[in-house]
C-alpha cells in the first residue's frame, strides 16, 4: 500500500491543532496546501477525517482511530533519527549472568535499561553460577554467593534467601514442617542447604533426601512448579510464579545463604558503559 506520508503528516499536525493556519505554520508549507493534502488522503480512505467548522476543526471517528496510531509512529521515527544523528559511540558491554537473576529480575527491566542507555550495546551471556571473567571475556558478572571471590571487586545488589515452594497440589497436603518429611525434596548442588533450612526452621533433623538433582535454580524451580517436589528457592525472584499460582510458598521461615553481587576485575578499569549499568542496577534494586 502506498504511503502517503506528506498527506498523513498534514493530517497529523491539523489533528493536534484542530486549526489549518496553525498546522500550515507548523509544517512551514501554505494553508491550501495542507487542504489539499488532507482531501487527498480522505479521498484514498474513502472516509472524512475532518468535520469543518466556523471556528476550526473537529475529528470524525475515523480520524480519532488513526491519530493515536500515526502520532506514535512519527514519534518513533523521530526517535530514531534522534539516535542515528548523535555522534556518540555505542560501548559493547559484555555481562555474565547467573540464569536465575537474569529470568527473575534482569530481563523484565532490560526495555528500561536500553530506552535511558541506548549506546550500550548491552550482550548478556547466561550461566549456572559458574563463570570465568578473564577466559570468558566478560566486562562485569552479576553472580551468586557471600561476595568473596579472589581478585574481583563485588557489590551487594540483593539478598536472596531460600524458601520452600511447590505445586498447590502439594502445597494442600503439606501443613507442617514435619510433612516435608512425606515429599520429594527437590536439591540443588549446594548438598547442605536442606539441613541448613531444617536447622533455622524449627531446629528439626532434615529427613533423607531422594530427590532429583539441579544445577540450576530455574529448572529447579519449573520441576517443582510440574509437581515433581519440593525445592528451595529464591522467593523474589519466582514473584510472577508465585503471583500466577503455579507454585506456592509454604512457610514464612527462609534460609539466608548469599545474595546477587555485580562483580568485576580489580584488575580492569570500570568503564563508562559498566558504571552506568552497575548504577541503573542498584537503582531498580532499591526501588523493587
Amino acid at each position: 500500500m502506498h504511503l502517503p506520508l506528506n498527506a498523513l503528516r498534514a493530517f497529523d499536525a491539523a489533528a493536534r491543532h484542530l486549526n489549518l493556519t496553525r498546522a500550515a505554520e507548523e509544517l512551514h508549507v501554505t494553508q491550501t496546501a495542507i487542504s489539499q493534502h488532507i482531501r487527498n488522503l480522505e479521498d484514498m480512505l474513502g472516509k472524512p477525517l475532518f468535520r469543518r467548522l466556523p471556528r476550526g476543526l473537529a475529528l470524525t471517528d475515523e480520524g480519532l482511530a488513526l491519530l493515536p496510531a500515526l502520532s506514535a509512529s512519527f514519534a518513533r521515527i523521530a526517535q530514531a533519527l534522534e539516535h542515528l544523528q548523535d555522534k556518540r559511540p555505542r560501548e559493547v558491554l559484555n555481562v555474565g549472568v547467573v540464569g536465575t537473576f537474569a529470568v527473575g529480575w534482569l530481563l523484565p527491566r532490560l526495555a528500561q535499561f536500553q530506552e535511558l542507555h541506548p549506546f550500550v550495546d548491552l550482550r548478556l551471556f547466561t550461566n549456572n553460577n559458574r563463570v570465568d571473567m578473564a577466559g570468558e571475556g566478560l566486562d562485569c558478572a552479576i553472580r551468586f554467593g557471600d561476595g568473596a571471590w579472589h581478585g574481583t571487586e563485588a557489590q551487594l545488589l540483593l539478598r536472596a534467601p531460600l524458601t520452600p515452594m511447590c505445586a498447590p497440589a502439594i502445597a494442600a497436603r503439606v501443613q507442617t514442617v514435619a510433612d516435608l518429611g512425606k515429599e520429594v525434596l527437590l536439591r540443588s548442588y549446594r548438598t547442605d542447604e536442606w539441613s541448613a533450612w531444617f536447622q533455622e526452621a524449627e531446629s528439626l533433623p532434615c529427613p533423607a533426601l531422594r530427590g532429583m538433582v539441579f544445577d540450576s535454580s530455574i529448572t529447579l524451580a519449573e520441576a517443582a512448579a510440574l509437581g515433581c517436589g519440593v525445592a528451595l528457592l529464591p522467593s523474589r525472584l519466582f514473584a510472577r510464579e508465585l503471583m500466577s499460582g503455579r507454585l506456592v510458598r509454604l512457610f514464612p521461615q527462609e534460609l539466608d545463604c548469599g545474595g546477587y553481587w555485580l562483580t568485576r576485575l580489580k584488575s580492569r578499569t570500570e568503564s563508562g558503559a559498566m558504571q552506568v549499568f552497575g548504577e541503573w542496577l542498584r537503582a531498580g534494586v532499591l526501588a523493587a
